[in-house]
């Protein structure tokens, strides 16, 4: 295993812990400051910073610029709406207009350096924000918001206006949501609502509207971003913001964009710290999705595979649809945390057990087949004829009398069961509303999750409006696949924080000696020949073939015989990609008469073909093995990202491969492989060995921790192959491809 120096990458870059402090901004950030150490080796933060949003949600003083009560305005409407809101927040509302003495009643003063005194926020209603950010600078107004569009949604131009009026707002030290934004922040929240909130995060206020709907259906909202544009907060800023929060139970976010992947992360990964769900619909997992995203709201979308990697790497559950968004938050903000992980499935119907179990294993669910004495338990008071080993049956009967609640406490008893899943495929009086009946007084003496999918297409039935959505113990879905998903996500949600540990804990701060060689071996803007990809591999402790660059038939037959017969010559050149297409790659040679002729013919091909050559590779033959592909390259959003993938042709037949955004760890690089639908080669196939697993997954940190210390000097790095040997022996970079930057 290349000499096991895992060790040495972990251990001069542990984490210490962080002292609080204060940040510059406005006074408006609380939490993690950017002390040394607390940058990794390419200068970038560690830990996200907090902004106390505290006098944004609810300030004590409310400034509307632009405010109108004349009928008919747009903005009249709007003006109505935030004094109402202030009302219930307890804040101070001052109009601004420079042509009215009052508004709705209250002094309304000509501008913001008229204002009686220093307000937390101020609610733009003007086309154009950017002249008022020093007048709000110069008051110092913490908070603003600019409805207005017309900027990074609307082409290059929108985009141009937007820089702008970001700059101003970054001197200004003022805090702004929006452009683009609108009034769901100030929507009238239930106050009646118990038990921990769903935090709410959208780029689109309209696509926020079934999470806001939650709440007629009891569940508790706290809060609404409604994010815009993002020229400066951004949903990060939100999510590291909710993750501080007692009162939130779990984060959703719509998202069609991100401002910054790397703040992102960070503000994932803060909440991952906290325990928190974050929960998402991310727009662009197709080439028209990412092209409508961005031109609603001006962002990057990222390459979809990337981001659904990342999100993945920090915890974030990311969902499809908004009905799952939905289900999944409510689930994740309300359960408690998961006493076993196994699911039983009871029905009085066999065929929707049935049903259900199936979906329930194919999503990954574990249903344990319940135990011989749990079973005989059962029949007590199920017939002996039906199936009672998961999912559990019980004919429909027991339901109605005294058997039900004793049926359904036996099964929560049981110490392999976490959570209780019960599918109602349709209204069926008396006996479904004595079901649900049971099953909510049972979910009040149990610590365990019990679920239950009410089929029925009214949802008017009193079983269901009633027993169910007025139990907070109950989690209630109406469609199999959510309830399959939020459960999946609930316990993997549980499993991955349980064991979570930061990758930013373990980043490198200072640069390894590795990378001073590295540096010397760089050429800006140049593609590296292999010979020198591989001394670049090298210096970071990467395994390469035994070679000699030879520029002579003289010199190649001398190397052959040092480097040990057989060998494979290769041409070598800074502009040569695909060797083996040209005919610049010879294998097996076994004489010094092949390695003459070898010589000669690879000098030939590569005049005729007008290569620039630095000379002739006379490489070590390696043993056969698995061939894999290691590599780096740059994303738009969060920057050099590490992929590991089967190698050689089938990178580009079968694009099997799986991605990382550094840093990351032994366990991330392993969960990579594991995704790889071609694992199993690496545990041999056909009565073959086994293959060095541990020293393929050295590599890949190896390759990482070149990603983090020479990120912005390498364009591309693909080492390919990779082959991976019999466990023991390590694993051999044949081939590399470095393009800098």
């Amino acid at each position: 295993m290349l000499g096991s120096t895992h060790g040495t990458l972990t251990t001069d870059f542990r984490a210490r812990v962080v002292a609080c402090g204060e940040q510059p901004k406005n006074g408006a950030v609380h939490g993690t400051a950017a002390a040394e150490g607390d940058l990794d080796v390419s200068g970038r933060p560690l830990y996200a910073p907090v902004p106390d949003l505290d006098r944004f949600f609810r300030p004590e003083s409310l400034a509307v610029i632009g405010a109108s009560d004349a009928e008919g305005r747009p903005n009249t409407g709007i003006t109505r709406q935030l004094i109402a809101w202030a009302e219930r927040v307890g804040a101070r509302v001052h109009p601004v207009h420079p042509s009215r003495d009052r508004v709705f009643g209250l002094t309304c003063v000509p501008s913001v350096a008229d204002l009686p005194e220093q307000v937390d926020l101020a609610v733009l209603l003007v086309a154009d924000p950017l002249p008022l950010i020093d007048e709000l600078a110069e008051a110092k107004v913490k908070f603003a918001v600019a409805f207005a569009s017309g900027f990074a949604e609307t082409g290059e131009d929108g985009a141009a206006a937007q820089a702008r009026l970001a700059a101003a707002v970054a001197r200004s030290g003022i805090r702004l949501l929006g452009p683009n934004t609108n009034l769901n922040a100030f929507e009238r929240f239930r106050d009646d609502l118990d038990g921990p909130a769903i935090a709410l995060i959208t780029q689109s206020g309209h696509q926020g509207r079934p999470l806001f709907a939650l709440q007629e259906l009891g569940i508790r909202l706290s809060h609404w971003a409604p994010t815009g544009n993002e020229a400066d907060l951004e949903t990060a800023d939100f999510i590291s913001y909710f993750a501080e929060r007692p009162e939130v139970g779990a984060i959703a976010c719509y998202l069609e964009g991100l401002k910054d992947g790397r703040s992102f992360l960070l503000a994932a990964d803060r909440a991952a710290r906290a325990r928190v769900p974050v929960v998402a619909v991310k727009v662009g997992r197709t080439e028209t999705g990412a092209r409508t995203a961005a031109s609603h709201t001006g962002k990057l979308t990222g390459a979809d595979q990337v981001v659904d990697a990342a999100m993945r790497q920090y915890g974030v559950i990311r969902v499809d649809g908004l009905d799952e968004l939905q289900d999944t938050s409510a689930l994740l903000a309300r359960a408690r945390k998961p006493v076993a992980d196994g699911v039983v499935v009871y029905s009085i119907s066999g065929g929707t057990g049935a049903h259900f179990a199936d979906l329930a294993t194919a999503a990954g669910l574990s249903l344990p087949t319940l135990s011989d004495a749990k079973q005989a338990e059962l029949h007590e008071w199920i017939p002996s004829y039906l199936n009672v080993a998961n999912p559990v049956d019980n004919g429909g009967h027991p339901v109605g009398d005294w058997r039900g609640p004793k049926i359904i406490d036996a099964i929560l008893a049981d110490p392999a069961v976490g959570v209780l899943i019960c599918p109602v495929t349709g209204p069926f009086p008396p006996m479904s509303d004595k079901l649900v009946r049971d099953l909510v007084d049972a979910a009040e003496r149990t610590d365990k999750l019990v679920c239950v999918v009410w089929g029925s297409p009214v949802g008017t039935e009193a079983a269901y409006r009633e027993t169910l959505l007025g139990s907070s113990r109950v989690a209630t879905f109406r469609t199999f696949a959510n309830c399959v998903g939020a459960v999946r996500a609930y316990l993997a949600h549980h499993r991955f924080t349980a064991a979570y540990r930061s990758p930013f804990d373990e980043a490198p701060r200072v640069p390894s000696p590795s990378f001073r060689k590295a540096q010397a071996l760089m050429r800006p803007g140049r593609q590296l020949s292999e010979h020198a990809a591989k001394q670049l591999l090298r210096a970071y402790g990467i395994r390469v073939p035994r070679e000699q660059l030879v520029t002579s038939a003289a010199a190649a037959v001398r190397a052959a015989g040092q480097v040990g017969y057989p060998v494979v010559m290769k041409a070598s050149g800074t502009r040569l990609a695909h060797k083996t297409e040209l005919g610049l790659v010879k294998v097996g040679l076994t004489s010094a008469s092949q390695v003459r002729d070898a010589y000669r013919e690879l000098t030939d091909i590569a005049r005729y073909e007008e290569v620039d050559l630095d000379g002739v590779l006379v490489c070590q033959m390696v043993a056969r093995g698995v061939e894999m592909v290691v590599g780096v390259t740059h994303d738009q959003l969060f920057g050099p990202t590490v992929t590991v993938g089967l190698g050689g042709v089938l990178v580009e037949v079968l694009g099997d491969a799986a991605v990382r955004v550094p840093p990351f760890g032994e366990e991330q690089a392993r969960d990579m492989l594991a995704e790889l639908r071609g694992r199993a080669l690496l545990d041999g196939v056909r009565g073959g060995p086994p293959l060095d697993v541990d020293a393929l997954v050295e590599v890949v940190l190896r390759v990482q921790r070149m990603a983090l210390e020479l990120g912005s000097d390498i364009h591309e790095l693909d080492i390919n192959p990779l082959v991976v040997l019999e466990r023991g022996q390590g694993a051999v970079a044949l081939d590399a491809l470095v393009v800098c930057s």
